[in-house]
């Protein structure tokens, strides 16, 4: 059973006080340098077994191009609000500064003490997050920095090919870890989660994104539902990029996915790619 606490989002109801169900709610934006702009774009999709979404995303208009996609642990404490303050405080300690692998970290580290201590104020009950993060570390938006701790993804398409998205993270699962699962624990179960204090050294790593690449973000309920074919094949061949990020999450739904997914896209284009746009 999730743990519901009074930090918790209020769940929205029908008349009649029962949860609504699920839809998918989609958004895009664009963010500008002088030589390069981005499209970002996000879908997410509530489990119906669950009253609150428990995954987070960044918002799309901030300041910086700092991008975050966190799941909230179900059965956790406190998972939904777990998720959106983790994403509020890796914006406040990024946002509108200069942008490297320390940084990072080192936010990533803050944030998992600081949920620990939190959450228990509130309850004794353990309760964590996992994450991903891209952020770009230069003014052409070429170069991107990619963090996660868990089992939240990011991927990279190509900008001809219709093959696969390339997976660029690996999951830190136990199984993957070479570490003993505890009692009653599956091998694929994350290891490391932002929150439960077993976060030592954060995964960070450098990513080149050339002209028309994107970089895929995402929770457990999409890519176990969604493989990595699919993934590039609906984002190579859905415009705009929120209607594909939609398509995914329908699939997913289809398979009897009984999870929250979400799903965050940054399209990186050339500013001749777009100049179109400011023709009558």
């Amino acid at each position: 059973m999730d743990l519901i606490t009074p930090r918790e989002p209020v769940p929205p109801l029908h008349g009649d006080g029962a949860w609504r169900e699920r839809s998918i709610i989609a958004k895009q934006a664009v963010f500008a340098v002088r030589s390069s702009e981005l499209e970002i774009a996000v879908a997410s999709d509530r489990s119906r077994r669950r009253a609150v979404n428990e995954d987070a995303h960044s918002p799309l208009d901030g300041p910086s191009a700092i991008y975050v996609v966190a799941d909230g642990v179900g059965g956790g404490a406190m998972a939904a609000w777990a998720s959106r303050e983790l994403v509020r405080r890796l914006h406040a300690a990024l946002d509108r500064r200069d942008v490297n692998a320390a940084a990072i970290g080192a936010a990533l580290l803050d944030a998992d003490l600081e949920l620990r201590r939190d959450i228990a104020r509130e309850t004794a009950s353990a309760g964590a997050a996992t994450v991903a993060l891209c952020a770009s570390d230069g003014q052409s938006l070429a170069h991107w920095l990619v963090a996660w701790v868990g089992d939240c993804r990011v991927y990279r398409t190509r900008a001809t090919a219709s093959g696969a998205a390339e997976l660029l993270t690996r999951d830190d699962t136990y199984e993957h870890l070479g570490e003993r699962p505890p009692p009653g624990g599956s091998p694929h179960d994350p290891a490391r989660m932002v929150g439960n204090g077993a976060v030592v050294t954060p995964n960070v790593e450098s990513v080149h994104l050339r002209d028309g690449e994107m970089l895929v973000l995402c929770s457990d309920g999409l890519h176990k539902n969604v493989d990595a074919r699919e993934i590039g094949r609906v984002l190579q061949t859905h415009a705009p990029p929120s209607r594909g990020c939609e398509r995914l999450l329908e699939i997913a739904r289809s398979r009897s996915g009984d999870d929250d997914a979400t799903v965050l896209v940054v399209h990186r284009k050339a500013r001749d790619s777009f100049s179109w746009m400011a023709q009558p």
